[in-house]
């Protein structure tokens, strides 16, 4: 859920008009005006964030004493995937857009990559306050690391060698479910864990000497998803269906590996190009694809894999 929200501030930032979407492009100095209008924005979002948060799913919830909750086992891990990638994802923008204020590079590392951090650190403490949910320890694991990820590269090589990308495809699941993994599309996008998966892309040129001739915009991506979750635990603890049964599924870990492209390095001097290939850059691009699930043993090619 926190990812598809990211995606959302993503979106924000970059559907300014286009003649402010030059802020992808460094500023050589300091600009007071882009700096306080960076701040402004990122208040009233952040602020907007909080409000639709707590309207779609704490209201529902009595507030409590601030708790912790042990969620380390629940959808195979999926969730951590999603924090990291979130957190990823949102400092990579951020760092761009300090960038842009014309601020010196290693305080906009700094600012825009604990950007994500700071977000999902104070959901995570609504959550701590929520009944229906609690701090979780491994979701600050995953947040820092992904937020690790993006300022260690930006500090180590001052670009993004590897990143962190979504893909999401429309499953059964949720028909069984719709209480936990949505009752319309949208929703299912956001909550159906059995339909997304999350890889590490990395580009393959920026690994190899400068006058290589390898294509510049080509990576090799691995991936990790899983199927056949009802439930966050074990699909026992799923409610009996109207006939009186319960149905089976076998839940699997899903492992990938398949090609992907990163836009970021498509050379364009256009803006609002630039603009549209930093958005759908967080996204997996369908490609043919390996799969291997472990606990079946099986070993699947699937000739275009969303």
């Amino acid at each position: 859920m926190k990812f598809c929200i990211s995606i959302l501030l993503i979106l924000a930032f970059l559907n300014l008009p286009v003649k402010a979407q030059v802020f992808l492009q460094p500023a050589k100095t300091y600009d007071a005006s882009r700096a306080n209008g960076v701040a402004l924005t990122e208040g009233v979002l952040f602020t907007g964030t909080i409000i639709a948060l707590h309207s779609l799913w704490y209201k529902n919830f009595h507030h409590s004493h601030f708790h912790f909750f042990n969620d380390n086992g629940e959808w195979l891990q999926m969730d951590k995937l999603g924090h990291a990638c979130t957190a990823y994802n949102v400092g990579a923008l951020g760092t761009d857009v300090y960038r842009w204020t014309g601020i010196d590079n290693q305080h906009a590392i700094w600012f825009g990559g604990l950007t994500g951090l700071l977000f999902l650190t104070t959901v995570e403490i609504f959550d701590g306050f929520s009944s229906g949910w609690g701090f979780s320890g491994g979701d600050m694991i995953a947040n820092t690391a992904g937020t690790a990820l993006v300022v260690g590269q930006y500090l180590g090589w001052n670009e993004q060698r590897i990143q962190l990308k979504f893909a999401y495809h429309h499953t059964i699941y949720p028909s069984y479910r719709p209480d936990q993994l949505g009752s319309n599309p949208a929703q299912s996008w956001l909550k159906d864990y059995n339909g997304q998966s999350y890889w590490i892309s990395g580009n393959i040129a920026s690994f190899l000497p400068s006058n290589t001739n390898f294509p510049s915009w080509l990576n090799v991506s691995f991936g990790y998803g899983a199927d056949g979750m009802i439930s966050a635990r074990k699909n026992s603890d799923a409610p009996i269906s109207a006939d009186g049964t319960t149905p089976v599924f076998e839940r699997s870990r899903r492992f990938f590996l398949a090609p992907d492209v990163d836009f970021t390095r498509i050379h364009t001097d256009d803006p609002a190009v630039t603009a549209i290939f930093k958005t759908i850059n967080i996204f997996k691009v369908p490609a043919p694809t390996l799969e291997f699930r472990p606990g079946l043993k099986k070993w699947k090619l699937h000739p275009l894999y969303f």
